[in-house]
């Protein structure tokens, strides 16, 4: 059974750092780019950052851009998302995808974790 279990959201103040993890199971993991997304509300859900399944290539969302890192561990089957200089407006649900497509290209294929609530306030 496929299965993707996200940690490390919460409550944080402007300005400060979260780390979300994102372990995997039941797929072959090095074969599935990920991504995270996140969707605020009343708003579309948007990609935020995604890693290549070997890790060589990433790309993030303009607005993430310098205080986003995503990275990757294929031994232990997990993607990692690291917020820092958090704002406001980085308030949302964050969502685990993997992708079959070796290379990052959005649109939302494959499978979804649960999701978890990152909120930014002070």
């Amino acid at each position: 059974q496929v299965q993707l279990v996200e940690s490390g959201g919460g409550l944080v103040q402007p300005g400060g750092s979260l780390r979300l993890s994102c372990t995997a199971s039941g797929f072959t993991f090095s074969r599935y780019a990920m991504s995270w997304y996140r969707q605020a509300p009343g708003k579309e859900r948007e990609l935020v950052a995604g890693i290549a399944g070997g890790g060589g290539s990433t790309k993030y969302a303009n607005s993430v851009k310098g205080r986003f890192t995503i990275s990757r561990d294929n031994a232990k089957n997990t993607v990692y998302l690291q917020m820092n200089s958090l704002k406001p407006e980085d308030t949302a649900v964050y969502y685990c995808n993997a992708d079959p497509r070796a290379v990052v290209v959005g649109g939302g294929l494959g499978y979804w974790g649960q999701g978890t609530q990152v909120t930014v306030s002070s």
